[in-house]
């Protein structure tokens, strides 16, 4: 059971986001830091995911990533708690002729145990962190090794605790913005269209060490460790010279130790392995956290 906190910031969050669906694919479309951001994601889960795949996506928003992939031979279930991201998907399917491969769900991702369609999946995936929406993400990893197949993967998008690009405001004299997610385990207040809700942050270990009796870790990535974050306006356009500097540098040292920690975002991608096993590549990727 949800607690009444979380189940009433679940309430103002799907406000949030229905209030700006109908407007969120003209606002973040043409963002160059954006466009980068769905690049490195999707190349990400790109090398992992297997042909013809089955794919659950939570928080799937206005559906960008269930299209991208659908057009690549897999099927999605696209599931959100927002009833006008979902509206906003369910218009792009059709206007996409993709109902056989996009199906959608209106669903908490930390209510998965109600899901009408529970798989068995090929894969698990959350953009853009969703995720941090919620203080319970442990209710919504302990959902995933039932809805996926044997060896079936995760791969999430997620804000860390601890953020290169917003330290560095503290010599623009912004100590709250520098310092709010160290002091984020009551959740740190957040806005969207003048609706108000909380998010929280999570470093990778808090999800190594909650899956890591089912889960093996494949891989982590910083993203916008190096690129400015994309709510810097028109730094890329402003500055493409430099953009493309820091682009190419945060390609070299995304998957090194600390610039994999310390980005906007980070993304994680684990496997869920056999009974009482783990490999050696994941005991590597682990000891270097």
């Amino acid at each position: 059971m949800k607690t009444m906190s979380a189940n009433i910031n679940e309430q103002l969050a799907e406000a949030a986001f229905t209030s700006q669906s109908a407007i969120f694919d003209s606002i973040y479309s043409g963002n160059t830091i954006v466009n980068y951001k769905r690049e490195r994601v999707r190349a990400h889960v790109l090398q992992y995911l297997a042909p013809n795949s089955f794919i659950l996506e939570l928080n799937s928003g206005t559906g960008e990533d269930a299209l991208f992939f659908a057009h690549r031979g897999h099927r999605v279930h696209a599931t959100d708690i927002s009833t006008g991201m979902q509206q906003e998907l369910k218009r792009k399917v059709a206007e996409n002729n993709m109902q056989a491969s996009i199906s959608n769900e209106l669903c908490s991702f930390t209510m998965l145990w109600q899901l009408k369609d529970k798989g068995p999946y090929d894969h698990i995936f959350s953009n853009f962190a969703g995720l941090n929406c919620t203080g319970e993400l442990n209710k919504v990893l302990d959902s995933f090794s039932d809805l996926l197949k044997p060896n079936g993967k995760v791969t999430l998008v997620i804000l860390p605790k601890f953020c290169l690009w917003e330290a560095l405001l503290i010599f623009k004299g912004k100590f709250r913005t520098a310092f709010r997610r160290f002091f984020s385990n009551m959740g740190t207040k957040a806005h969207i269209e003048g609706n108000h809700f909380k998010c929280w942050y999570y470093n990778p270990s808090f999800i190594i060490n909650k899956l890591k009796d089912q889960f093996d870790l494949l891989g982590i990535e910083g993203l916008c460790t190096i690129v400015p974050p994309s709510y810097i306006e028109d730094f890329a356009e402003k500055h493409p010279a430099t953009y493309k500097f820091l682009k190419s540098k945060e390609g070299k040292l995304k998957s090194r130790w600390p610039w994999k920690l310390i980005g906007d975002y980070y993304i994680i991608s684990l496997r869920k392995k056999a009974v009482g096993s783990q490999s050696s590549e994941g005991k590597r990727l682990i000891s270097d956290l």
